[in-house]
C-alpha cells in the first residue's frame, strides 16, 4: 500500500543548544488569560472557566520567516504570548502533576484577522478563518524546563518597529500553566508534541506590511518577525 499523494512534512521547532526537532501536534490557544486584555477586548475579567481554540500545526512560522500579510482582511493584529511545550500527555490531568507533562517554553503571536474574527463572533460562528489561516503562529526555538525551570513571572513584551505596544508579566495570568493543562486535558486527550499559547496581555493592535515585530518573554527568549 502507498499513499495516493506525499504526505505533509512534520511541523518541528528547534531546541536551543541542540540540533533536536520537537514535532508538533495540536496547536492550543487560551482566550482571554490577562484580565487587561478582557477588559480591552469587552469582557469581564473576573475568573471564569478557560475557554480554548486552536490554530493548525502548518500554521506555524518560524523565528526569523516573514509573516505575509493575508488575503480578505484589513485589520490584522499581534497578540503576544508565551507558548509551552508539552512532552508527554492524557486524559484529566491533575494539576499538582501538570508540569510533568512539560518540555519546555517559547515565545509566540496569535496573529489575528480581527475583522474576520469580529464578524464570526457576531454570528455566533466558529473563528477560524479570524485564528487558522496561513503562517498565523509565528514561533521561536524552545527551551527547556530542565534548563530554566518553569517560568511564573517575568516581563512580556512585544514592539513593533523598536516601540513597546504590548506589556505585562506572566504573573498576571488568570489560568496558571498547571491549571491550564489540567482544564485542557479534561477536553482533549494531549499527546507529546501540542503547544499551548498561554494567553496575551493588554495592548493588542494592528500591524501593516513593513513593519518589524520583537516580542520577549523574560527567562525564555526572543521572536523576530517581518510583516510582507
Amino acid at each position: 500500500m502507498s499513499y495516493i499523494f506525499p504526505p505533509p512534512n512534520q511541523t518541528a521547532l528547534p531546541v536551543r543548544g541542540t540540533q533536536d526537532l520537537f514535532p508538533v501536534h495540536r496547536v492550543y490557544c487560551v482566550g482571554r488569560n490577562y484580565a487587561a486584555h478582557a477588559i480591552e477586548m469587552g469582557h469581564d475579567p473576573n475568573k471564569e472557566a478557560p475557554f480554548f481554540f486552536q490554530k493548525n500545526p502548518d500554521n506555524i512560522l518560524l523565528d526569523g520567516e516573514d509573516f505575509p500579510y493575508p488575503g480578505m482582511s484589513s485589520d490584522v493584529h499581534h497578540e503576544i504570548e508565551m507558548v509551552v511545550a508539552l512532552k508527554s500527555g492524557g486524559d484529566n490531568i491533575r494539576a499538582e502533576k501538570a508540569l510533568d507533562c512539560v518540555f519546555g517554553y517559547g515565545v509566540a503571536l496569535d496573529m489575528t484577522r480581527r475583522d474576520l474574527q469580529a464578524e464570526m463572533k457576531k454570528q455566533g460562528r466558529p473563528w477560524e478563518i479570524g485564528k487558522a489561516f496561513e503562517k498565523s503562529a509565528p514561533c521561536s526555538e524552545l527551551v527547556p524546563a530542565n534548563d530554566i525551570g518553569h517560568p511564573v513571572e517575568g516581563e512580556v513584551w512585544l514592539k513593533i518597529n523598536d516601540e513597546i505596544r504590548q506589556q505585562g508579566d506572566l504573573n498576571q495570568l488568570i489560568w496558571k500553566i498547571p491549571e491550564m493543562i489540567a482544564y485542557l486535558s479534561a477536553l482533549f486527550t494531549l499527546q507529546p508534541g501540542d503547544l499551548i499559547l498561554t494567553g496575551t496581555p493588554a495592548g493588542v493592535g494592528p500591524v501593516q506590511r513593513g513593519d518589524r515585530l520583537h516580542g520577549h518573554v523574560a527567562g525564555v527568549g526572543e521572536l523576530k518577525v517581518n510583516v510582507v
